[in-house]
């Protein structure tokens, strides 16, 4: 069956674009329609910037008539994670206090997007500060898979918008699994890139030594577009790698016949939903069919000690980031959101040193366990998309918070490796499931080019959430 527009891939859409046989203007026209019908109930935009994206696409189709062409995101309709500066357009960060900041200037993500030619559809509702939950005055992202499910964290906007067909591409940011979690649950594919490949400049902080910014999207090829883009140094970010930017796309034709492929059959199986463990292990039997040869490894033994360490970690570093703001107007956060705050503010120096050796104690353990192998593989999150109301949304943090259960995120977070998540079957409610690859620093082309080389020979990444 021949997938709608909105459904199409950028590979493919960018074909028909250079090809002259669509519009950039007819596919933007079709999208914000698209938005404007479906997303008062999906909810997953903040900001639509229709004004913009239909004259960014009346540039692109004149540019490309006149045969300049810039490439493979030249006018096709993509959208950020709403703590993307833009000039002129209103950043709220998921936050009540940030309604009204209007940037002067844009983040350098959305800069290399405007010099590729890509069309801004808007800004995608997030959770407060990038955390868990989200502020009174803004909207809880709907799964498109099933109403008052989980969304996935932090950049749910973007996971929805995505899995939904109202953007063919979109950002989000990754400080304990906030890519991968909306990937894994709305089904689409996260790549969170090594820290630093992206540059952050103009992009709200959660935890800056622990935030990453990378795609969302359709297609394992799809993210390695996007990568290509928006990687590399960046003068206004001293965070940001020096090191040069190869070709995301180089070894789709490869495969991963050779590559060594580690498993720790404990760490992807226990305290996991069974259909979703079962899902993991039948994606490492398809990746050993394709010819990856598979090591059995370990995980860092005091994995779960270790993991003590993020949330303080993240709440000091957040406080220090919303100085300005908290506790002068702590009344206007949210209740989740004011309570991670004002842990943050209250550990001590000694405190965030103490977690500081934990992390670091966790990247060295890490990097004995990918030691010997080219790819870890592993499940993204440990269940499906679950149960979830306003209340849960809105309300203050959970009693029985466990950090445990980021466990498949977190020390990728720590470590600043890069990772991709990958749509692997559906559970017995027919909601998404998904693996994890987890690569060496830099080696995103090896991640894209397993990813490609795994959905080759399976469908789940064309499954889409029924009714939509």
């Amino acid at each position: 069956m021949e997938e709608p527009l909105h459904y199409i891939s950028i590979f493919d859409l960018s074909k028909l674009i250079k090809e002259r046989k669509i519009s950039p203007v007819e596919i933007t026209e079709h999208l914000l329609g698209r938005i404007d019908a479906i997303d008062p109930q999906l909810k997953s935009y903040a900001t639509v910037m229709e004004e913009t994206a239909l004259d960014q696409a009346k540039k692109a189709e004149e540019q490309i008539m006149l045969g300049n062409y810039l490439g493979l995101l030249h006018g096709v309709p993509i959208a950020v994670k709403d703590l993307c500066y833009t000039q002129g357009v209103k950043t709220m960060g998921g936050t009540a206090v940030l309604e009204n900041f209007f940037p002067t200037f844009d983040a350098t993500i959305v800069k290399r997007f405007y010099k590729a030619g890509a069309v801004m559809l808007g800004k995608l509702n997030l959770t407060e500060g990038a955390m868990a939950g989200y502020n009174p005055k803004r909207e809880i992202p709907q799964n498109p898979w099933k109403e008052d499910h989980w969304p996935g964290a932090s950049s749910s906007g973007s996971g929805v918008a995505t899995s939904a067909g109202l953007a063919y591409a979109t950002i989000g940011s990754d400080t304990g699994g906030s890519i991968r979690h909306p990937a894994a649950v709305c089904g689409t594919v996260g790549l969170k890139p090594t820290w630093g490949r992206v540059s952050r400049h103009g992009v709200l902080d959660l935890a800056q030594s622990l935030d990453h910014v990378g795609p969302l999207t359709r297609s394992a090829v799809d993210a390695g577009i996007i990568m290509q883009c928006i990687s590399g140094a960046d003068i206004n970010d001293p965070t940001a790698l020096l090191d040069p930017v190869p070709d995301m796309l180089e070894g789709l034709e490869r495969g991963v016949k050779g590559i060594r492929l580690g498993w720790d059959p404990q760490y992807s199986s226990q305290n996991i939903e069974g259909d979703f463990a079962s899902a993991v292990a039948d994606g490492l039997n398809i990746m050993r069919e394709l010819g990856a040869e598979i090591i059995e490894v370990s995980m860092p033994e005091n994995l779960r000690e270790y993991m003590k360490a993020w949330p303080i970690l993240c709440s000091s570093e957040a406080a220090y980031a919303h100085q300005d703001f908290y506790p002068e107007r702590a009344e206007e956060y949210g209740l989740w959101f004011k309570e991670w705050l004002r842990q943050g503010a209250g550990f001590s120096a000694i405190d965030y040193a103490r977690a500081q050796e934990r992390r670091h104690e966790c990247n060295g353990a890490f990097m004995k366990t990918m030691d010997g192998i080219d790819l870890l593989l592993c499940p993204s999150t440990p269940r499906a998309a679950y149960p979830y109301t306003e209340e849960n949304g809105y309300g203050p943090i959970p009693q029985n918070r466990d950090p445990w259960d980021s466990r498949f995120t977190v020390p990728m977070d720590f470590s600043g490796l890069p990772t991709i998540a990958l749509p692997c079957g559906l559970n017995n409610d027919r909601l998404p499931l998904s693996l994890q690859l987890v690569g060496h620093r830099l080696s995103e082309p090896l991640l894209i080019q397993a990813g490609a080389a795994f959905q080759s020979v399976t469908d789940f990444h064309k499954l889409r959430p029924p009714g939509w």
